[in-house]
């Protein structure tokens, strides 16, 4: 399952990481988001230990969303060493989101 991330917990989850990581915006309303969503945890699951796979609820956590322009949901964004290195827009193959990651390792 992919790690829930808030607006308190962004700093040290995603960009002081070590590891690449994927961050997940999305809201529950999202029909879109809701496809996303299971892609997402089956890609928390197949990186486990190499990349750091995450997702903000954007009604609860909206901070980094407005910090790092999240205007349209879903959108996923790849960190590596703080910096954004990848962003989807909308609902992806899951291929799009391993080879993003598959970049930075």
């Amino acid at each position: 399952m992919a790690l829930e991330i808030t607006d308190a917990t962004f700093d040290e989850v995603v960009l002081k990481s070590d590891k690449p990581v994927v961050v997940d915006f999305w809201a529950a309303w999202c029909g879109p988001c809701r496809m996303v969503g299971p892609i997402i945890d089956e890609v928390s699951n197949e990186y486990e230990g190499k990349a750091v796979v995450g997702k903000v609820d954007v009604d609860a956590n909206q901070e980094f969303a407005a910090k790092y322009g999240v205007r349209n949901i879903p959108t996923v964004l790849v960190f590596k060493d703080g910096e954004i290195v990848n962003r989807q827009v909308g609902v992806s193959p899951k291929k799009v989101y391993t080879d993003a990651i598959d970049a930075v390792l």
